[in-house]
């Protein structure tokens, strides 16, 4: 039986047969996460969102060698003549156990932070151009990564100078290339 907005025996054009409302919106959202735009920006979301997460974890490894504060008395750069001053850092064992958490939560918010940016900003640019290229060429092929990657490679080390942006662009291609050619293997069906 067909109703209005079903063709054919089972449903529409949707994989799970929805018409109506609901497939209208299912639709709109397919479209919309299909867009150059949303691809940027889930990329960016996520590289950010485990970007946090890995900095988090790599911050909490930074404690074993050697215990000191930066920026707590006797850190460099304070005044000289004072207890505590130039030369002599603080252990971060003799502060109090409160100083002493508050001291490596604020640090691991800080590194948390930044690689969270880090991450966010290459997963978009890194996207956004492959998304484009992808566009312009109208083909799905290993060819769209490793320009994306020469690409975002070559933006990201551009203050470094032309040498630097080449190095990036050929380090960022290969390992595109790499990982591209691992996610299109056939995969064993054991």
């Amino acid at each position: 039986m067909n109703f209005p907005g079903m063709s054919g025996a089972g449903g529409g054009g949707l994989p799970f047969g929805g018409g109506g409302q609901a497939g209208a919106g299912a639709g709109g959202l397919t479209n919309a996460m299909e867009s150059c735009y949303a691809k940027t920006v889930m990329s960016g979301g996520a590289g950010f969102a485990l970007g946090g997460l890995f900095g988090m974890f790599m911050a909490s490894m930074a404690y074993d060698t050697p215990f000191h504060t930066p920026g707590m008395p006797g850190a460099p750069g304070t005044a000289p003549g004072l207890p505590g001053s130039a030369g002599a850092a603080t252990p971060i064992s003799s502060l109090p156990l409160r100083k002493q958490l508050a001291h490596g939560f604020k640090d691991m918010g800080a590194r948390s932070w930044s690689t969270a940016k880090n991450f966010g900003a290459v997963g978009a640019l890194f996207s956004g151009i492959e998304c484009g290229i992808e566009g312009l060429r109208a083909k799905n092929d290993i060819g769209n990564g490793v320009a994306a990657g020469c690409m975002t490679g070559a933006i990201l080390a551009r203050n470094g100078g032309p040498q630097a942006a080449a190095v990036g662009c050929a380090g960022f291609a290969a390992f595109s290339a790499a990982i591209d050619a691992w996610m299109r293997m056939p995969k064993d069906e054991d």
